[in-house]
């Protein structure tokens, strides 16, 4: 999440008009993130989340996301349920940009994980893996193995002033991910959050209440979701793995759905690609901010380390299984 449109209270006001949802009383941008413009949004009706739609998203893809999010509350998941307004339709304009209001998860997100929320991690990525089994539209991956080249070239030698060399040995990286990456009809495949980092998962205590921020949702291999996760979830601040974290978030996704075999064999290279991938936006968000952007952005080299640490991984073993 962040900001980079600004919404006038009058905008705001208009926008308000085509919903059922009472008048405004409070609205704040929200910072955390670096893709979509954010709002927290009460009116006198509750509390409400809008997003208006910038960067990397696609506006002819928008009715999959809100669909797949409208789809996944009916079948149990706790994530935000898209707003209609009067006309019936979620999505409409707001600033020039398309946007939409959900609704608000209550909860917060752990600013420090611990082996507590990795199990119940686990939990609720098998259980939205399985709910989107039956949602049927596909959209492709855009962030997949085919966008990280092209990536790569975008950043180009500007690699080099985050770090000398980064260029070249990202270059050597990817080539040797891209040529051991699973064939299309390898592993399971489904609809996946593709972006559960910890700031998109909030819990109430030790309770997980809430799976936010489905816009990079696609359809690829299940697994995938979980080596992100492990990316995102199972590393110390000084970038150590932490085993016991991973064998929890596995072990609670495990007890909902059970890797194949094919997939545990497949985890070290995923968990390469997933750190590649997100080295990767980062390296061209932190090249590319626009200045004055209200947007945190996160250091592309904190997922080098952890891109080092799965190519010298040798098998699933090393995460925990």
């Amino acid at each position: 999440m962040a900001v980079y449109t600004e919404v006038s209270d009058e905008d705001l006001t208009a926008f308000l008009a085509d919903y059922l949802i009472g008048t405004l009383v409070a609205f704040r941008g929200i910072a955390e993130g670096v893709e979509n413009s954010n709002f927290s949004l009460r009116t006198t009706q509750g509390d409400y989340i809008l997003t208006l739609y910038e960067r990397r998203v696609d506006p002819a893809e928008l009715p999959w996301f809100l669909g797949l999010m409208q789809h996944l509350a009916g079948q149990g998941i706790n994530c935000p349920l898209p707003v209609a307004g009067r006309d019936g339709a979620a999505l409409r304009l707001l600033c020039g940009r398309h946007a939409a209001i959900t609704t608000f998860l209550p909860g917060v997100w752990p600013r420090r994980v611990t082996q507590a929320h990795c199990r119940p991690l686990g939990d609720a990525l098998a259980r939205l893996h399985l709910a989107g089994l039956s949602y049927a539209p596909a959209r492709a991956n855009a962030l997949g193995p085919a966008a990280w080249q092209p990536l790569l070239e975008k950043c180009g030698p500007r690699a080099d002033e985050v770090q000398p060399g980064l260029a070249a040995e990202l270059a050597m990286a990817s080539a040797r991910i891209l040529d051991a990456w699973p064939g299309v009809a390898a592993l399971p495949r489904g609809q996946i959050h593709a972006d559960l980092f910890p700031d998109n998962v909030f819990f109430l205590g030790q309770r997980l209440s809430g799976l936010i921020d489905f816009y990079f949702a696609c359809t690829d291999f299940l697994a995938y979701d979980i080596a992100i996760c492990l990316n995102a979830w199972c590393f110390e601040a000084d970038f150590a793995f932490n085993a016991t974290r991973a064998r929890a978030l596995l072990a609670g996704y495990a007890s909902i759905r059970p890797l194949t075999p094919e997939e545990r064999a497949a985890l070290p290279v995923l968990a390469q690609g997933a750190a590649l991938r997100f080295l990767l936006t980062r390296l061209f968000d932190w090249l590319n901010t626009p200045a004055g952007a209200l947007v945190t952005r996160k250091s592309p080299l904190d997922y080098l380390r952890r891109l080092r640490f799965h190519l010298a991984t040798r098998d699933f073993h090393d995460y925990g299984i």
